[in-house]
């Protein structure tokens, strides 16, 4: 009797002992992938930017201020304030879809102009792409936008879970 209670117990400490440590890994790894994920910038030629053009954590991205600039160039679309709030907006678009994210999704934008009086002409370009479920907004004149912008625009977006 005492010989099949001893086998009892090293199966059971066995399987607890197994238990344990499948745990552990599993939160070990958990850790790992539970924290930030920067996304560096695309190349620009020769100019290495020093900034992610996006962070995700959790279930959330946060998408550097972008401006009007054509992709993969430090080069402004001409124009002014219309042209250039397209083309930041279509920036952030691609940047959201990239990471697994959408316009949908936003849920908060920052918007940093050059001159506050082109707020009405910005919003009509912005109302082109958030139609619905209009996110949370900030908008503010900046003294001076990196290369020389008219707009910039920065957001936070939630990521859905993978399909």
């Amino acid at each position: 009797m005492f010989g099949k209670i001893l086998q009892f117990m090293k199966r059971y400490l066995t399987i607890t002992t197994l238990c344990i440590g499948l745990t552990t890994t599993l939160l070990a790894q958990e850790k790992n992938t539970g924290g930030p994920q920067y996304f560096p910038m695309p190349s620009t030629g020769r100019t290495q930017l020093p900034y992610s053009e996006a962070v995700k954590l959790g279930d959330t991205l946060y998408v550097s201020g972008q401006i009007g600039n054509l992709p993969g160039t430090l080069t402004l679309v001409p124009g002014g304030i219309d042209p250039e709030a397209r083309r930041s907006l279509e920036n952030i678009k691609v940047i959201l879809e990239r990471h697994g994210s959408s316009l949908e999704h936003v849920v908060k934008c920052t918007v940093f102009l050059a001159d506050i009086k082109e707020w009405p002409a910005f919003n009509a370009v912005y109302r082109e792409f958030f139609k619905t479920n209009l996110p949370a907004r900030s908008a503010l004149a900046a003294s001076g936008l990196a290369l020389g912008a008219r707009v910039e625009v920065e957001c936070i977006a939630f990521v859905p879970p993978a399909k």
